[in-house]
């Protein structure tokens, strides 16, 4: 254990829990919408996948011992992740030319299909998710020099 205090005392293991929240609400969205729902995901959502999955496992094992050291490692995660999730949604707002498009074959993320509940687009609640966890897991990243 890497902190002298009971988590609960401690604010930086609450955001580091809402970041574990948020990225394993996101993480079980992108299931239902993949497999229930049966949205193929384009490029770029895989790659938000690959960033944003396994933040679920990386928070968790930092929750279960309090190791806030794990907010960093999620970063390394986050960071990137939500990069592409800026990328991604000014390519659906039409800011990214055509040409610069990653989404040769399959589906494409400029399809109004792209939509929860007929008007939140997926790659800004992506987005979203990413800005939360950044935040959050900064917060919880301070002092951990270790």
């Amino acid at each position: 254990m890497t902190t002298t205090t009971a988590p609960a005392d401690d604010p930086r293991w609450l955001a580091l829990f809402i970041a574990w929240a948020a990225a394993f609400v996101s993480t079980l969205g992108a299931l239902f919408l993949g497999e229930v729902m049966g949205l193929r995901p384009c490029v770029l959502c895989w790659y938000q996948r690959i960033a944003m999955f396994p933040l679920v496992i990386v928070l968790g094992m930092g929750l279960l011992w309090a190791d806030f050291r794990s907010a960093r490692y999620g970063l390394a995660l986050a960071v990137p992740g939500g990069l592409v999730a800026v990328y991604h949604c000014l390519l659906y707002w039409g800011a990214v030319p055509k040409g610069l498009v990653p989404c040769g074959q399959g589906p494409s993320c400029t399809e109004g299909q792209l939509t929860v509940a007929g008007f939140i687009p997926i790659p800004v609640l992506s987005l979203v998710a990413f800005s939360i966890v950044i935040v959050l897991l900064s917060y919880a990243s301070k002092g951990t020099r270790e």
